[in-house]
């Protein structure tokens, strides 16, 4: 009987790597991509059996029992709609970055693209050519240079925002979830303690931290009153962290200054395939940009994922402690797409 570990591709997506996560890896594997409609009840219950490790979304009870599962991986970053409970007791619950790089680059040139408007100017340009303007005599157009970032949430993806906000000249702080030294280019880092004065302070305010009870509606009514009457707000961490009818009322009456929006409220679903991304008519504001969560989806974002969780499989092949640890299970032995 062979011992060579077996981790199982859960779910159309997941299933759709296992060649190339078999290149990846550099210590022996048995990977089985499983799509879990093109599979009968009783095989996939003999491949829980033999499971040491999955990739796949989030749990449910498709598959009965995982008594040998030791590590299960997300191919991304966001957890807050997993629990313990939900994986088998001991079982070490990992997810991916790698999207930082991409997200920050988004952000740049949505502040970038709010300062100067260019995609709004080269459309009048080719509709109304000089308008009786010579070369020099505008439209003038906004910098960065100067303003104030404000980054809710100094993890992975703030770092990465300030370090290309600093090549701009930008001012910057930071909200961290605990106290944190002072670091090169950052003016100051606080805690949610100072969230007033990060507001207040803002000429663009970044939201990059985790969805949790901690930060739920953390920026609501109370805090865009807080803000600058020309202030922008980019969300790319999660819808919720922003309240909702909040946000749409601060963009309607103008009490800010706009928006650029990445993550939503209402996502598609097998029964709603064409969902909007809000209970609010978002898209009928001028002073937002939509985007369909999708700030942080290169080709080198997955790439790059892929490569973490072939090395996290190979720590574990090893022995080595395993990367990105978030919890270890408690729960029922049950994983599904």
């Amino acid at each position: 009987m062979s011992n060579t570990p077996t981790v199982i591709l859960f779910g159309q997506k997941a299933a759709s790597k296992a060649s190339q996560l078999s290149e990846l890896l550099t210590t022996d594997w048995d990977v089985i991509g499983c799509v879990p409609e093109e599979v009968t009840e009783e095989e996939l219950s003999n491949l829980a059996l033999k499971a040491k490790a999955m990739v796949s979304g989030r749990p449910d009870s498709t598959l009965p029992f995982l008594p040998k599962l030791e590590m299960f991986q997300i191919p991304f970053a966001g957890y807050d709609w997993i629990t313990p409970d939900e994986l088998p007791a001991g079982c070490t619950f990992c997810n991916a970055y790698e999207h930082e790089p991409a997200i920050a680059e988004y952000l740049m040139l949505g502040m970038l693209e709010w300062e100067i408007g260019l995609c709004r100017v080269s459309s009048r340009f080719r509709e109304k050519s000089w308008e009786g303007r010579t070369a020099g005599a505008g439209p003038t157009h906004g910098e960065l240079k100067g303003k104030t970032v404000g980054i809710l949430g100094y993890g992975h993806i703030g770092r990465e925002v300030a370090r290309r906000a600093a090549a701009f000249d930008m001012r910057i702080a930071a909200i961290a979830n605990s106290p944190k030294p002072a670091e090169e280019n950052v003016d100051w880092i606080g805690t949610q303690k100072d969230l007033e004065r990060l507001l207040s302070e803002s000429d663009y305010l970044v939201v990059c931290c985790p969805l949790n009870e901690q930060t739920r509606d953390l920026v609501d009514a109370n805090a865009f009153a807080c803000m600058k009457p020309d202030a922008v707000i980019l969300n790319v961490a999660r819808g919720p962290i922003v309240n909702e009818e909040a946000l749409f009322q601060a963009l309607k009456t103008k009490a800010i200054g706009g928006a650029i929006i990445d993550v939503w409220y209402q996502y598609p679903s097998p029964d709603n395939p064409s969902a909007q991304p809000s209970a609010f008519p978002f898209h009928e504001l001028d002073n937002i940009i939509m985007t369909p969560h999708n700030s942080g989806w290169t080709e080198e974002t997955i790439d790059r994922r892929w490569r973490f969780v072939a090395a996290n499989l190979d720590r574990l092949a090893r022995g080595e402690p395993i990367q990105n640890a978030v919890f270890q299970g408690t729960g029922r032995n049950v994983v599904s797409a």
